[in-house]
Order: structure tokens, then sequence, then C-alpha cells
């Protein structure tokens, strides 16, 4: 019997005495218990592949942390997503910290120099600017698609600016050939935060070939999941190199996968006189060239990664299907609210469903409403981001009117792969039962 088929009959004898993937949220079960069960906005989409695949290289691989696993990920990763190379870090905060640390290294930015940002998102699209001695830029969004607005886009551009950096929450597309043709007329970089966006198109192409490098997020909630993890992307080789230096401490070697068995390493001259100011022979090994970090994943999480991929056409059409569903349902039962939707050249891979309502007192009572009939919702992440004490020293709040109705108005629900007709049934039920109060 094969070590897969072993470890299959082991969870399917294990499951005859003990529930087991309880942290599956939505899958895993027979039907949706109406009376007890929640409907989560999100979590891993596996089944026992990603189980398997994590054990499987935890009995037999050889390395525990980034080995085999991780680097065939790494290349299946890239060709799915039309990349030329990838390097996979420990989670989706380390690839925008490993992203930008790569973009200053590789591009001589200086301190000072400026990155536009949007000022409504999650905030590790903004931090690693910071503490790379960034100065982030800030613009507002436009209600409509809840996207920078790119007006604000150009004239925020000047002399120091280096970079958009797009980050589609929700993975919705702003309009990409004005922010190409942006990016290409001002000589700046276009780079992508994907972490919520893996998949989305704009014009049949995914939203990482627009972009000089991109992040992606691999946390239970986004469209892939290793548990926890991250990737860095580019199609210029050399960058992720680079890239790879800081998500390993900074080393020059840039072995991989099977290469680190290797007497004499990729180069060929593992042990030689590496060091200017010695003359003694070193390991290539242990060579530094970045004052970088350790953001490795584990072996396990390459595994995972790639009984994920398969999975993932199957997720990204399902999820396309249900948000449209879920925001027919939001439009047609309460009055007061309305469904952000794609322009017409996008393909969204939608991590939720965005709602905005008219006001406040709309929304409160709205989420309060799904929350007790354990329909769970999310904030649109940290709102106007100027408004948290972390960040309020950047600029000033009061300056980016649209970002500061975010909080007051706009919320999501999921749109997970999982949900079948009964939890959507249930949704719209509760939908139904809605009423203001007077």
């Amino acid at each position: 019997m094969s070590i897969d088929s072993l470890i299959r009959q082991l969870i399917v004898d294990v499951k005859k005495d003990h529930k087991i993937f309880p942290y599956l949220y939505n899958a895993g079960r027979e039907y949706f218990n109406v009376e007890k069960d929640w409907v989560f906005y999100s979590g891993p989409n596996w089944d026992q592949d990603e189980v398997v695949g994590a054990i499987k290289s935890l009995l037999t691989a050889k390395w525990l942390v980034s080995g085999e696993n991780v680097r065939r990920f790494e290349v299946s990763f890239s060709k799915k997503f039309k990349l030329e190379s990838s390097v996979m870090v420990n989670s989706g905060s380390s690839a925008n910290l490993v992203l930008v640390s790569s973009l200053k290294k590789y591009f001589n930015w200086k301190d000072g120099d400026e990155v536009i940002v949007s000022t409504v998102g999650f905030p590790t699209t903004v931090a690693p600017l910071i503490q790379n001695q960034l100065t982030p830029v800030f613009v507002d969004i436009d209600m409509s698609d809840l996207n920078f607005n790119l007006d604000q886009v150009e004239q925020k551009i000047g002399s120091k600016t280096k970079a958009i950096f797009l980050s589609p929450v929700l993975a919705n597309a702003p309009d990409m050939d004005r922010l190409v043709d942006m990016a290409k007329s001002r000589d700046i970089l276009l780079v992508l935060d994907n972490c919520d966006s893996l998949g989305s198109k704009w014009k049949e192409q995914f939203l990482n070939e627009y972009s000089i490098a991109s992040s992606c997020s691999f946390y239970p909630a986004h469209h892939i999941s290793t548990g926890e993890g991250g990737m860095v992307s580019s199609n210029d080789e050399d960058f992720i190199k680079l890239a790879r230096s800081f998500v390993s401490w900074g080393r020059d070697c840039y072995c991989i996968g099977a290469a680190n068995l290797q007497r004499d390493g990729s180069c060929g001259k593992r042990f030689d006189k590496w060091l200017d100011d010695y003359d003694g022979v070193i390991d290539h090994k242990y060579l530094f060239t970045q004052v970088g970090y350790n953001l490795k994943p584990l072996d396990l999480q390459g595994a995972m990664g790639l009984a994920q991929l398969e999975k993932f056409d199957d997720a990204h059409q399902k999820r396309n299907t249900l948000k449209k569903k879920i925001g027919a349902m939001f439009e047609a039962r309460i009055e007061g609210v309305r469904i952000c939707v794609e322009l017409p050249e996008a393909e969204t891979g939608w991590f939720g469903v965005p709602i905005v309502c008219d006001n406040r007192g709309l929304k409160t009572e709205l989420v309060a409403h799904l929350e007790a009939n354990r329909i769970q919702t999310r904030n649109y992440f940290a709102g106007n981001i100027l408004l948290h004490p972390a960040y309020k020293e950047f600029d000033d709040f009061r300056k980016y009117p649209e970002a500061n109705k975010v909080l007051d108005q706009v919320f999501f629900v999921g749109c997970h792969p999982s949900y079948g007709e009964d939890v959507l049934s249930y949704i719209d039920h509760v939908l139904s039962e809605f009423s203001r109060n007077a």
C-alpha cells in the first residue's frame, strides 16, 4: 500500500470516532443546520488532499523547512499565473515586506522616495513602506468600486514617486489600462499586492501580468491556503534571486530544492574565496550580501499548496457565481444597499461580497442582524488607515472624505466556494426577515 493510501486510511479510521477538520468551517459537513451552523465568511477550501500532502511531507520529505515541495509549488504557481519566477514565504504580510525591501534595493530607491497607496485597505500594504524608510503617499477612494481614485493617483505622482502600489481589496480591479499607461508615461513602476485578488483578470490577463512584481497570501481566508504562507513573484528572475536572499537571512546562495544536496551547489563553486577581505575558502551558503530576514515556510506548506492549485479554477468560478447570487439577494431584499460591480473588461476572483449601505444606521443594524443570525460579516478592513493610532502621523485623515465613509457604510460577507444551495437559501431567508428599527 502506498504512503498516500495509508494516510487516507488513517483519516478514515480516525473519522469513525472523532470529528476531524473542524477548522474547515463551511466544508466537510453533510448538510447545513439552520438552527446552529454559522455561515463563515471564509476558511480553507480543503479536503483530504491537503492533509495527506502535509502528513506525507512531514513523514517522508528530506526537509522540514523550505525544500523540494516548496520548490515544486513555486514552479507550479508561477506557471499557473503566467510568471517567470516566485519565492514562497511564511505569510502574505512577509511577502509584502520582502517585495518592498527587494524593490528598494533592486531599483536603488532612496530613503524618503514615494510610493502611492490607497488610504483604505489592510495595513501590511503600507507598513513595509514605512519599515523601509519610504514615504507612503495616500490617495482617496472612489465609492463606486472602492478602489483608489485614479484621478488622484495621477495628481499625486511627483518627482520622488517610484511606484504605484495597487491593492485591489476583495479582488475587484480598477481600470488597468489607465493605470498601466499612467505608470509607463511617468516612468514609474506598477506593483501589485495580490493577496486578496489572486486569479483576477483584466482583458483576459492576470493582474500580476501587468505589474513588475507582486505579492500573494495563503492565509486560511484567501483563494489558496497553506495555513499561513505567501509568495513574491516577478518575470525578472534576478529580482526574485534578490527576494530569495531577503527571505533567507540575506544569504547570497540561491540553491533551492534538490540543488541544496549538490556538493558544489548550483554555481559549481560552493567552496571558494567568497569574501574580499578574507583569503581563505568559505562555504557559499554562509555568505551574506543583504541585511535579510528568516521568512521561510515549512516544506509541508508547499505540499498543501500543490494540492490547492488543483482546486483553484473550480473555486474561482464558484466564487464568481456566488458573489452574483448573494449580491442579488442583498439588493432585492434590503432597501438602501448596493453591491460593487466589476468593470466590463475585468474577471474578478471575488474574495467577498462588498456591500455599500446608504448610511451608518443601516450598516449597523444590518450587520447586527446578520451576526445575530450566524452570518459572519467583516469590515472593509481598516477603513481609512489614517484613523488608526499607528498611522495617524503619516497624513491627516480629514483629507480623504470618501475613505472616511467606509467604516460607516461598507462591509462584506463571504462567497466561499463551499456554499451550497442550503446556505444560499438560509442567507436569503435571514435577509427577508430584516426590518429597520423605527
